[in-house]
């Protein structure tokens, strides 16, 4: 696959709005998904929110293996994080509000030491696509923020009260602005991080599936129904299995290439292909 870069000019801006606006927040909340935890982990955002408490919350749990989640929520915490798991479309707030409270504690004691109820402020941040808008929502308790299961949708901070003394700043999703890591950055792409319109989506899904088949391969064979056993050298010969097992032909019975790429980006980013982690933890060198 061709080297993967994305970086639009938004996410410069953002960045400087980013650094101007932790002065204001009291804690941050940063997102990655739990199918792929360090991957969807930008660096460059945890160097510019040194020094604040910080919560990781692996979102999405539901789409990922959660014996995996379990294992990399260990991981974290092994390595002093507050980590925790969330699933932004249904997921119980109880624990991430207990959380925010214990990370902000210091905060609100020394104002309740001068007589003052403090409003409490934390940024919410992370890579595109990892559903910070969805988080904030969830935690409201209705859609006041966008989003979206595009990235690079939400371009503006939004500050937004989630009860009468706090509120959460939703943020831009930012990428590093160089990927040096490719294996990572393929990742991203596979998850829809970064637009599909940049790169080759037919070499994408072809590449996604043979990663899956090498995860996960009784569900991934059912689900698209390809023949048991059978192995590929590259991803078109995967893409092309599919669209025979699935049916997705053109005239002449040749293989619908495109319509299959969009399909299985699709079905595996819904989590219709199984409950995948396609960054396992045991496949990162205790990095």
């Amino acid at each position: 696959m061709p080297q993967i870069n994305w970086y639009p000019g938004h996410m410069a801006k953002s960045r400087r709005l980013l650094q101007d606006q932790l002065r204001a927040v009291d804690a941050v909340i940063e997102l990655c998904d739990a199918r792929a935890p360090l991957a969807t982990r930008n660096p460059d955002l945890e160097k510019l929110t040194r020094g604040k408490a910080r919560i990781l919350v692996l979102n999405k749990a539901d789409l990922a293996d959660d014996a995996e989640t379990a294992r990399w929520i260990s991981h974290f915490r092994a390595r002093g994080l507050t980590a925790l798991r969330f699933n932004s479309n249904g997921g119980k707030t109880k624990e991430i509000l207990a959380r925010i409270g214990e990370a902000t504690r210091p905060a609100v004691e020394r104002a309740a030491a001068r007589g003052i109820k403090k409003t409490v402020r934390l940024m919410v941040i992370g890579i595109p696509n990892v559903g910070k808008s969805t988080f904030i929502n969830r935690l409201h308790g209705s859609g006041i923020a966008r989003a979206s299961d595009r990235p690079g949708v939400t371009r503006s901070n939004q500050w937004v009260k989630i009860g009468p003394y706090l509120e959460l700043l939703d943020t831009p999703g930012m990428l590093p602005p160089r990927m040096d890591d490719q294996d990572g950055a393929r990742l991203l792409a596979y998850l829809g991080s970064i637009r599909d319109q940049i790169m080759d989506t037919e070499e994408l899904a072809g590449s996604l599936l043979m990663h899956l088949l090498a995860l996960r391969p009784a569900p991934v064979r059912a689900r698209f129904k390809l023949p048991e056993e059978e192995l590929y050298a590259e991803p078109q010969l995967a893409l092309e299995a599919a669209c025979r097992g699935r049916g997705w032909l053109i005239s002449g019975g040749r293989p619908d290439c495109d319509r299959a790429a969009a399909l299985i980006l699709d079905e595996f980013r819904g989590g219709k292909a199984g409950r995948i982690t396609i960054e396992p933890l045991d496949g990162q060198g205790g990095a």
